[in-house]
């Protein structure tokens, strides 16, 4: 348990909040780039030409577009969620710090309430 604890003590998370941003929209225009990129055309010629050699690697080409795409999309997936994750953090620093207030203003209350109760 305490190690989880001096990992999170140890991540900069002001950096991380600050940078979510950038990295989603850096990772939106890579999907944007990616899919808009138009497909070569293909020309038919004999399989062991140098016509039907360009024809394999224009095919391939278009295979690593394809895997290019989607690991863009999952890159950019990857960016939103963290993102959203990003958010529920900063969300739970504000709820733990308004509990440490509120548990503070309870231990005072309950301190001059108990001198209140027993005269020394």
């Amino acid at each position: 348990m305490a190690a989880w604890l001096t990992a999170f003590k140890v991540i900069p998370w002001a950096d991380v909040i600050a940078a979510a941003p950038t990295v989603a929209r850096g990772a939106k225009k890579l999907w944007h780039s990616v899919r808009d990129q138009p497909p070569d055309s293909k020309s038919g010629s004999v399989a062991g030409s140098p016509e039907g050699r360009l024809d394999a690697l224009e095919a391939q080409l278009d295979d690593l577009r394809k895997e290019l795409a989607a690991s863009s999309e999952l890159i950019s997936s990857l960016a939103e969620q963290n993102a959203r994750l990003v958010e529920a953090v900063g969300i739970l620093r504000v709820r733990t710090r308004t509990l440490l207030v509120a548990t503070i203003v309870a231990f005072g209350l309950l301190v001059v309430l108990g001198a209140l109760i027993l005269p020394a």
